[in-house]
Parts: C-alpha cells; sequence; structure tokens
C-alpha cells in the first residue's frame, strides 16, 4: 500500500503535493475537533508528515501552510549559485548571464515546443513569403499548437489574433513594439481578425494608480498602438474598464474559468499571498477570457469554436497554460502562442527595463537627439576596453545591446550578418556599431511619431467601440 502511495506521489506536480499536504492537514485537524479515536489520528498524523517529506523531496522547500510553490522559472545555467539561476514570472525577468536568459533550458520547464526550420518553412508555404525577420532570427522561438493552427488555415478554416499590452505608463518603448509588429504582420499575412486587450483593471490593481489614470494611459497606449498600422477594419482594441461591462460573452467566460480554476492553483501559478487582494487572485480570468472567441459575439457572431492565436513575450505564458489546462473543461479550444524572447535594457540582458527610469529604454517619445545620447551613453557594449585590443581579439556579439537591437529592428538579413562578422574580427568598432543603430532607430521613431499624430480621439472611439469587422463567421 505505502509503495503504490509513493509511487502516485512521484507523479504529482509540486502544486499537486502541495494541495495533498492542504488537505491532508485539514483532515487531521477535523480529526483532532471530532475526538476521533488516537490510532485513527495517528495513521493520519503519519501520513500528514509522509506527504511533507515528500513535498521538500520534489520543491527543496518545506511545506508552508499558505504558500504553495510558485510556477515560476528557476533555471540553473550550469552553476549551482543560487543568483546564476534565471527567474521568471509575468512581472519580473532577472537572469545573472550577460547574454541573457537560457531559452533553451526555458522551453524545457515551460513544456512549450521550439519554433524550429520545419514549422518556419510550414509558415513559408502557408503564407507564400518569406517569413518575418522575428521568425528567422528566433525572436519569436517557442510556441504551442502552431501547428494546429496551420493545419487548421491550410484546411480553409479561420482562426484569430490576440495580444494586448498593460499600461503602467503613458509613453511605451521600442520593447513594447515588438509583439505589435509581429502580430500587424500575422494579420496581414493570414488575413484574420484581431483583438489586443489594454489591462488596465491590471494596472489599477498592481500599482499606485487611480482607475481614472489607468484608462488614461490604456488610451495613451492606444494611440501608439494604432500608430503601428494595424486595419481598423479587422481590429478591436479594447480596455477591460470599458469593455467588460458591456460584453455578457466576455463576462460569462471569465465566471467559467473563475469557476474551474481554484485559489490554490492561482497562489501556486501566480505566487499570490494570502496579503494580496482578491482583485489580483481573479485577474487572471479576465486575461484568459479573450482567448474564447464566444468572448466577442459582435465579431464571430456568438461562435464558440474559432481557435485563437497568442503573439506575446514568453513571461505571460503562465497565464496561458491556465487557459489551455481550463479550456477543455469548460467545452472551448486551447488558444494556440508564439513566444518571442525578452527585448533587453539598453543596460544589458541582465538588466531590466523600467517605464521609472528613462535611460534603460529608448522611447516611443524621444528625439533623435535623445537617442543618439542613450545609445551612445548607456547602451552596453561588446567592445574591447581599447581600440587595440578590439582590433586584435574583436568584440562579442552575444552582449553587446547595440547588435542585439539591431537583430530586432535591422530588416537586411546579409547587413546583419556583415555587422556581425565585422565587429566579431575586430575591423567594426563599438562606436560604428552604435552609429548604425542610431541611424536605424532614428527614422524608424521619428516615422512612428508622425503616423500618432494623426491618429485622432475619434480613430481610438471607432477601434475600442464593440461592432462586427470585415469578417463572415
Amino acid at each position: 500500500m505505502a509503495d503504490i502511495q509513493n509511487c502516485d506521489l512521484k507523479s504529482l506536480s509540486p502544486l499537486q503535493l502541495f494541495e495533498k499536504v492542504t488537505e491532508q492537514g485539514e483532515k487531521v485537524r477535523a480529526l483532532k475537533a471530532g475526538k476521533a479515536p488516537k490510532d485513527e489520528i495517528d495513521a493520519a498524523v503519519r501520513m500528514l508528515l509522509s506527504l511533507k517529506l515528500s513535498y521538500k523531496t520534489t520543491t527543496g522547500q518545506d511545506y508552508q501552510a499558505g504558500l504553495p510553490p510558485r510556477d515560476l522559472v528557476s533555471i540553473n545555467n550550469g552553476t549551482t549559485k543560487e543568483e546564476d539561476e534565471d527567474f521568471v514570472d509575468p512581472w519580473t525577468v532577472q537572469t545573472s548571464n550577460a547574454k541573457g536568459v537560457d531559452y533553451d533550458k526555458l522551453i524545457v520547464r515551460f513544456g512549450s515546443s521550439k519554433i524550429d526550420t520545419d514549422l518556419i518553412n510550414r509558415i513559408e508555404r502557408a503564407i507564400g513569403q518569406k517569413p518575418h525577420r522575428f521568425l528567422r532570427r528566433g525572436i519569436f522561438f517557442s510556441h504551442r499548437d502552431m501547428d494546429q493552427v496551420l493545419h487548421a488555415y491550410e484546411n480553409k478554416k479561420s482562426f484569430y489574433l490576440y495580444t494586448g499590452r498593460g499600461p503602467s505608463s503613458q509613453a511605451m518603448h521600442v520593447g513594447h513594439l515588438i509583439p505589435f509588429i509581429f502580430t500587424k504582420w500575422l494579420q496581414e499575412v493570414f488575413d484574420v481578425p484581431l483583438v489586443i486587450q489594454l489591462t488596465d483593471d491590471e494596472k489599477y490593481l498592481w500599482k499606485d494608480l487611480t482607475t481614472e489614470k489607468a484608462h488614461e494611459y490604456a488610451i495613451e497606449n492606444a494611440k501608439d498602438i494604432i500608430a503601428c498600422g494595424f486595419d481598423i477594419n479587422k481590429t478591436f482594441i479594447f480596455s477591460d474598464l470599458d469593455y467588460l461591462g458591456t460584453s455578457t460573452g466576455f463576462y460569462k467566460n471569465i465566471v467559467k474559468v473563475q469557476k474551474h480554476v481554484t485559489f490554490n492553483q492561482v497562489k501556486g501559478i501566480f505566487g499570490f499571498t494570502d496579503s494580496d487582494c482578491i482583485g489580483k487572485i481573479s485577474f487572471p480570468a479576465i486575461q484568459a477570457a479573450p482567448s474564447f472567441s464566444s468572448s466577442f459575439p459582435q465579431i464571430f457572431n456568438g461562435k464558440e469554436n474559432i481557435q485563437c492565436l497568442i503573439p506575446c513575450a514568453i513571461d505571460q505564458d503562465p497565464y496561458f497554460r491556465m487557459t489551455r489546462d481550463v479550456a477543455p473543461r469548460i467545452g472551448l479550444p486551447k488558444p494556440a502562442l508564439l513566444h518571442s524572447v525578452f527585448f533587453p535594457a539598453l543596460q544589458g540582458a541582465q538588466t531590466k527595463m523600467s517605464a521609472s527610469d528613462p535611460n534603460s529604454s529608448i522611447f516611443l517619445t524621444d528625439s533623435p537627439k535623445q537617442i543618439k545620447t542613450k545609445i551612445n551613453k548607456h547602451a552596453f557594449s561588446g567592445g574591447r576596453d581599447t581600440i587595440e585590443e578590439h582590433r586584435k581579439y574583436g568584440g562579442n556579439c552575444d552582449v553587446d545591446v547595440s547588435f542585439m537591437y539591431l537583430t530586432f529592428f535591422l530588416e537586411d538579413d546579409d547587413r546583419l550578418e556583415q555587422l556581425k562578422q565585422a565587429y566579431t574580427s575586430g575591423e567594426l568598432l563599438t562606436g560604428e556599431l552604435k552609429k548604425v543603430l542610431i541611424e536605424t532607430l532614428q527614422p524608424l521613431i521619428a516615422t512612428h511619431q508622425e503616423r500618432r499624430k494623426q491618429v485622432t480621439d475619434e480613430m481610438v472611439k471607432q477601434f475600442m467601440t464593440p461592432r462586427k469587422l470585415a469578417f463572415e463567421f
């Protein structure tokens, strides 16, 4: 009997073990409170101790009531030092490696699939054109069920796109453009509807903001998103604070998700504690709901079976692992995902970009002079200490932020490869590489600023009005 139990316990996840310990602890308390026979209480206590031991063996942590194991990423980069581990959750990204997070290990830990050459070739065949540079260069590197989406598309079955933005400040930075640049490309090549969620409710719950300020940021961010060039006839942008009160379909799906995810599960997935407000605990269901077409009856004519594809940074994956787990239980299709790498801060891949630190990134409001100054002064260099050493040993593109940024924004593959060869050989100096980046970003941001000026309040209102889009379902 004990062997069977031990075998069963080995197959449990840390969170399931945590729930078993909690359940057994409650049973022991109930037996004691009910003055049950001593041998029955002793057997229950022995089982509790056994479960606690299994939990510690599996997680390396002592069981603490109300503090489940966090379903975060703690990936060892080949060392045993705690500070040398990558740490990723929806709010925090930390790595001690100058190259950035080890994404291969992240794929293993999250249980997603690598976007390999075969999948990229299949996308190319499906759309009849060259894949986006983000796919060619591994910027979108991981997926869940993209092969299913392609199979459906190849069989003339439609899908839709869903991405989002947490509006925590008035100005967005270039890193925030990554999912929108890629989503716009996906929308154009597959010709599908797109919904964009602005989680102003989330920012109110997590930040020191009023609801009015959070909503104001949502509207300002919507202008930057619209300036990316989305088609108003194929795109619906919505603020949670606005849309949730007007859509019965959206709210019904939120409630369905809420009913099928336990408090222990969200604590385990997101690390919530007993002192977090209940708004945080219920929020994941709100981010999950746009994954289901029935949340947008005006677009999909009430149909529940249209599959969703979500392009996002991989730190958002915990929300959608939860969503994919719940979907079959509420009779809805699982969303598919495409994950991007993290956009590095100017100071290096080990540093997190912060809206409160204007020097950590290039903002979409920066002038050409500010862009030049920030890159020259703050962009982490992979070059050598002296020109002589650099000429002799060459620079390191793996840690050089200017080169990383060019990987995102320079369209020409051949030019990028030439720069890599020249910098690695020592022929190209750090200052010269920075100059190429400055000349790449200045026109890109100036063009964005010009497009944003054309975005009127009336245009924002049209994008954010629930309506039928240019598709028949």
